[in-house]
């Protein structure tokens, strides 16, 4: 069941010491369903999000987000030519956990709304580019994944190998990602920090006079070492402006030049099919599993049709985004019913709406035809553009803001508990461990939550926070 502004606001003033809450309104970006959210408006004139996980594997997802974030110090923060989120305060509320972060102004856009060219295409490839540029020791200190390329290779062969076990995959596409995934040539790269669940939705756009760019990037639960054509694999439903946002990380990049990189951004786009029938069979959800057998029909129509365009450079090449475009345009309807969403780095859960992030329009269309499947993927609040209004920012963030009075704000023992300890940032991850170095930690006080529950804080309506593009 889902939380109220008012009672996320009372939440709140629990996890961060003398917080006073004037306003509580709809988180307008960068959230799913497996989160309540709340934008609040705070005493001393600043903006903050709330948000607490609605099951267990949002609680995992953001607890390892917790250690991403406090791994990247302000020296990390730096060398990025964007704002990262930080983590002002976290409480316990009935065996979960309340996070309060700094908010990212700005706006998002779907990936077919991103336009070609100079402008934000090519500050969304130096964004990326600069994250592949960190230095890869502050991932291994904290406990994060650091995976090689030899590692990055036996994760695709287990998911082909699982998707394989299934006898759903078709043959053809089983020796396409087979093929891709024993050339020699294909996997030799230098690992690089990585995003890991990089999507559209994932770069926050303000306006400047320059023109939108890129001034934060939200989501970092699946920071670690690895593939950086995973953070690319996206590029295959951003249609013509995929080439602008490589040729801006390929200037811009630092390492040395990966020129197979767009084969494994495309062998990943492909997998996230696999991913997708694998979390249909491992939360055993048959819908989800018929709707990805009719995405790997339309893969297969592709493969046979055109044998030019293989993953593997070795006997012909690459596949260009056109190519799946014009693959997916030909993907037959699949019959679906209701699904869950979950990670997409993982093999055993699945986020739908990373999938129509990847797909495109087709995986909207699919989506259209059969809502029951896509019901994972809700978000907490209004979805990104369209193409026709790509740049609207009303259509992405933040709606009204309810205005809660200021002496109720503060209820007794909103700042009970004591601050946060100096413990190991692992100690984090661990269920009922609610420590960290950034920001006040307490016990809940349910004085403020019974007080919203009982309508003593009274909303009102307040501005939104602006943001245009034309």
């Amino acid at each position: 069941m889902s939380r109220s502004h008012l009672t996320l606001a009372a939440l709140a003033t629990s996890a961060v010491a003398d917080l006073q809450v004037l306003g509580a309104g709809p988180f307008g970006h960068g959230t799913t369903g497996d989160f309540d959210s709340a934008l609040l408006r705070t005493g001393d004139d600043r903006e903050l999000v709330v948000r607490v996980p609605a099951n267990e594997r949002a609680a995992s997802e953001q607890s390892v987000e917790l250690i991403a974030l406090q791994a990247m110090t302000a020296g990390i923060r730096s060398r990025l030519p964007f704002e990262v989120p930080s983590v002002v305060g976290q409480g316990s509320t009935r065996g979960t956990r309340v996070v309060v972060y700094n908010y990212l102004p700005g706006y998002t856009v779907e990936a077919s709304g991103i336009p070609a060219g100079d402008g934000v295409a090519t500050s969304i490839g130096a964004a990326i580019a600069a994250i592949h540029a960190l230095p890869g020791s502050f991932v291994a200190e904290v406990g994060l994944p650091h995976l090689t390329a030899a590692d990055c290779r036996n994760e695709a062969r287990s998911i082909i190998e699982r998707a394989a076990s299934t006898r759903l995959l078709p043959t053809a596409v089983r020796k396409r990602w087979t093929d891709a995934a024993g050339d020699d040539a294909l996997w030799q790269f230098q690992p690089t920090v990585i995003h890991g669940s990089l999507g559209a939705e994932s770069f926050v756009l303000t306006d400047h006079s320059v023109g939108s760019i890129v001034t934060g990037v939200l989501g970092w639960n699946s920071l670690r070492v690895g593939d950086p054509a995973r953070d690319l694999h996206w590029l295959s439903g951003a249609g013509e402006a995929a080439e602008s946002i490589l040729a801006a990380y390929r200037s811009s990049s630092t390492r040395h030049q990966d020129r197979l990189l767009v084969q494994r951004s495309m062998l990943h786009a492909e997998l996230e099919l696999a991913r997708w029938l694998l979390h249909g069979i491992d939360s055993r959800d048959q819908g989800i599993v018929d709707d990805a057998v009719g995405l790997l029909d339309g893969l297969v129509d592709h493969v046979l049709g055109d044998l030019m365009n293989p993953l593997s450079p070795q006997t012909g090449p690459i596949m260009a985004v056109s190519d799946v475009e014009d693959m997916l345009s030909r993907t037959p309807p699949s019959t679906a019913a209701s699904g869950s969403s979950g990670i997409g780095m993982e093999t055993d859960s699945y986020d739908r709406s990373e999938l129509e992030a990847v797909f495109g329009h087709d995986a909207e269309r699919l989506a259209d035809e059969h809502p029951a499947a896509s019901t994972g993927a809700s978000r907490d609040s209004t979805p990104g553009a369209s193409n026709q209004d790509a740049f609207d920012p009303d259509a992405v963030e933040t709606g009204p803001i309810e205005t809660v009075s200021s002496d109720r704000a503060t209820a007794d023992g909103a700042t009970s508990g004591s601050a946060a300890s100096n413990s190991s940032l692992s100690d984090i991850i661990a269920a009922k461990g609610d420590r960290g170095d950034a920001g006040y930690t307490a016990e809940l006080d349910f004085s403020a939550l019974e007080a919203a529950e009982s309508g003593e804080i009274t909303p009102l309506t307040q501005r939104r926070p602006s943001s245009s593009a034309e």
